[in-house]
């Protein structure tokens, strides 16, 4: 709103007003405003909670050895993101744009999507939510999204094509813009994955099949992150932090991506209007380490899955929009192995259980609970494959060491626009 006010007042020569057309100027903006509302906000929030004893249940000693100390925090702390993250999207944010409104849609639709869950788990039962009706819910998103790049006239790219002069390789983009289905594939040059081109078996239906093809993997990268973000969120500061680092590394690949110089040197394609994404990026992180306040270790407030199931979709939405959806195993590198430990250790189990034996793949899942158990507390008739480590580290180890691995993976993520 604020952006459409100044760009209108910059007609009359307005001093300052001009400096709202500059993305950096903006995003720096939502950045200082969105950190400045979680803080302010959170506090209130948790205030509100506690008198109306809005808090989790109490987590199971033998998972948790440090839940009996979080007894009583309050859960939903998901809102204070999203507030902070909306709100300054609204006021700074082109409204017109469709990723914008994508991004705030996802938000917005997985947010009440978790808070339903974490309604049910205080009211009713501490499981929440069946889900299937989260798996439903997800699949919905997902599907909305991937119709929307798909059917939506502002939804293109520019492609770019390389020419050679004076024996040197220069990038330009093409003056047209297309509906494209390709992504960029990591450490590849000059080659990117065409989901039409996958589909060219189906001859002159092949386009409308590669479209079909990427709503559906919209659909799976929506589900699959969402809840790898769910599983991750089992410590104080664990998830807000690992995603703060990831939606960093997102705005920056938005920013060359939406830069027509940058992605000419970089050889990527360049994805006009994609600049908003930038504003989003930096309101989500402001929102993400304004909540940490109050979430580090010891937590004051827990997010739920208000907020973890928000913050997967935004991760997931955000890398489709921006074609570089195949770079989510390396950024969301703890989110995977997160969703890989549960399933190995389903699995395993069951095949375990039918020969009467205790098999596990890691001393508990998902993979972070393995790092807080206690010698001798799995039983010595439990069979580990990966008994690692040995002892019980503390929780703000734990979530210190799980950063720096997003990190490193996140960084690995950047440097492939040059390693190709």
């Amino acid at each position: 709103m604020l952006y459409y006010l100044f760009r209108y007042l910059e007609q009359f020569g307005i001093p300052g007003s001009h400096l709202w057309s500059y993305i950096s100027f903006r995003a720096i903006l939502t950045l200082i405003m969105s950190l400045v509302i979680s803080a302010w906000f959170g506090e209130y929030f948790i205030k509100w909670m506690k008198r109306h004893d809005a808090s989790e249940a109490q987590r199971d000693a033998s998972i948790d050895p440090y839940g009996v100390e979080k007894k009583g925090v309050p859960t939903m702390g998901g809102i204070i993101i999203i507030i902070a993250t909306v709100v300054p999207c609204l006021l700074l944010g082109r409204l017109r744009n469709i990723y914008m409104l994508l991004m705030l849609g996802t938000i917005i639709v997985l947010g009440l999507l978790g808070f339903a869950d974490d309604y049910i788990k205080m009211k009713k039962t501490k499981d929440g939510m069946k889900p299937i009706f989260k798996l439903i819910g997800q699949a919905g998103l997902g599907l909305c999204v991937g119709l929307t790049l798909w059917l939506s006239p502002d939804a293109v790219i520019r492609e770019n094509t390389s020419t050679v002069k004076q024996n040197h390789e220069i990038v330009v983009h093409s003056t047209k813009t297309v509906k494209s289905t390709d992504t960029t594939i990591p450490f590849v040059k000059d080659n990117n994955l065409s989901y039409s081109g996958m589909m060219s078996f189906m001859g002159k239906y092949k386009t409308a099949a590669g479209w079909i093809l990427f709503v559906l993997v919209t659909t799976f990268i929506v589900m699959a992150v969402s809840n790898g973000s769910n599983l991750n969120d089992g410590m104080d500061g664990m998830c807000a932090g690992n995603s703060a680092i990831i939606m960093m590394t997102l705005g920056i690949l938005a920013y060359v991506s939406s830069h027509i110089n940058m992605a000419s040197y970089l050889n990527i394609m360049f994805i006009p209007g994609s600049e908003e994404l930038v504003i989003f990026c930096l309101a989500f992180v402001g929102g993400l380490i304004g909540f940490l306040w109050y979430n580090a270790y010891p937590a004051q407030v827990f997010m739920g899955d208000t907020g973890s199931l928000a913050i997967g979709g935004v991760i997931g939405v955000m890398s489709v929009i921006i074609h570089k959806e195949l770079l989510i195993p390396l950024m969301c590198f703890v989110f995977l192995m997160e969703s890989i430990s549960v399933l190995a250790q389903t699995n395993v189990a069951k095949m375990g259980n039918k020969r009467g034996k205790k098999w596990r793949v890691v001393k508990r899942a998902p993979i972070h609970d393995a790092f807080r158990i206690k010698p001798g507390q799995l039983g010595s008739d439990v069979k580990v494959l990966i008994n690692w480590p040995k002892g019980c580290w503390l929780e703000s180890k734990i979530t210190t060491r799980f950063w720096i691995v997003t990190i490193m993976m996140c960084a690995l993520a950047i440097i492939t626009l040059k390693i190709r």
